[in-house]
């Protein structure tokens, strides 16, 4: 028992172990409580519904930052929020580039949820790693912030010369490596990812993708490619893994259960892809000035991040509140799956 006590006051990455075990506990529960008591039974996930489901995952967000704040001070609280708001406010873009995925293979609501909630699992463990190399190159390198800042500063101005463009899902290297090297189903199989079919030229059982297993594979590779420019973001409010690796979690959770509000009205949200172009310059500016021993107040980060955002949400709605929602579905569905 007291081996045990030791092992949970010792430090991992600078924090003490419980603080891990803590917040590991929290997320399987999480994840126990949505797939086996709120989605025991799959069903299509309205807007409300949804709008509820991030409302809870925002509170128990909250909630965690403040026990960091209560347990570790003012300043690891302040920390947290801010990375958190940063993080959802950048893998909204996410959000969008995840419904053109499900509405080009023509994933229907039903299933849609079953692929973000196994695509969670694939963010917490890509996640770690990312923020493991970031965290062991920040402390052997300092000077890598430099390269950090510049990066996020020129993904902004790119993001904002582009944020017309629409993702060409058809051209997409992953899209075209999974149709050219696997064997794909045309339909869907209900919510299975794989099925037993027969080959097309030996008539032998073989094991086949779905197009629910392509979306899996999309949308995961959509994170981690979103994750270069969100994790750095995170390092420029602190480089302490624990804050930054929590925050990410929490804000994805949240914005995978937002998902389906955000998915039934996209073209709402026009200008929104322009504050967080803003988000990206600023956050880069701000880790640019860390190696020179420049602080920005992590408050001040985070009523700059939450105006911005809020006034991108804001005006987006105002400017289309006019406009018929379109949805997900709305989207052409164009996705060639050859047997």
């Amino acid at each position: 028992m007291e081996s045990l006590l030791a092992a949970l006051m010792g430090d991992f990455l600078g924090t003490p172990v419980y603080f891990w075990a803590a917040f590991i506990a929290v997320v399987v529960a999480l994840l126990v409580f949505d797939l086996g008591i709120l989605h025991r039974d799959e069903h299509e996930i309205g807007a409300r519904e949804s709008l509820t489901l991030y409302g809870f995952y925002v509170l128990i967000a909250v909630a965690f930052g403040g026990w960091v704040w209560w347990a570790r001070g003012a300043t690891a609280g302040l920390e947290f929020y801010t990375g958190y708001l940063i993080e959802q406010s950048l893998a909204m873009d996410n959000m969008f580039v995840i419904a053109t995925i499900f509405g080009f293979l023509g994933i229907p609501r039903l299933y849609q949820h079953r692929v973000l909630f196994w695509g969670i699992l694939g963010v917490i463990a890509f996640r770690a790693i990312l923020i493991g190399l970031g965290a062991a190159l920040v402390y052997q390198f300092n000077w890598i912030l430099f390269l950090f800042g510049a990066f996020l500063v020129f993904t902004g101005f790119r993001m904002f010369r582009h944020q017309d463009d629409e993702p060409d899902i058809q051209t997409n290297p992953v899209f075209r490596f999974l149709t050219s090297r696997f064997r794909i189903t045309k339909q869907l199989h209900g919510r299975a990812f794989t099925v037993q079919q027969p080959h097309p030229t030996t008539g032998k059982l073989v094991t086949w993708l779905t197009p629910l297993a392509v979306a899996l594979v999309m949308v995961e590779t959509v994170d981690l490619i979103f994750a270069v420019d969100s994790v750095p973001a995170v390092f420029a409010v602190t480089q302490d893994t624990f804050i930054v690796y929590t925050s990410n979690i929490f804000a994805i959770l949240g914005l995978r259960a937002l998902y389906f509000a955000l998915a039934a009205a996209m073209n709402r949200f026009r200008y929104l892809q322009t504050s967080l172009a803003i988000i990206l310059v600023l956050v880069g500016i701000k880790i640019f000035l860390v190696p020179l021993h420049i602080h920005i107040d992590t408050l001040l980060s985070l009523l700059v991040t939450l105006s911005i955002l809020a006034g991108g949400v804001i005006f987006s709605l105002y400017k289309t509140r006019n406009e018929t929602d379109v949805s997900a579905e709305d989207v052409p569905k164009t996705g060639q799956l050859e047997p």
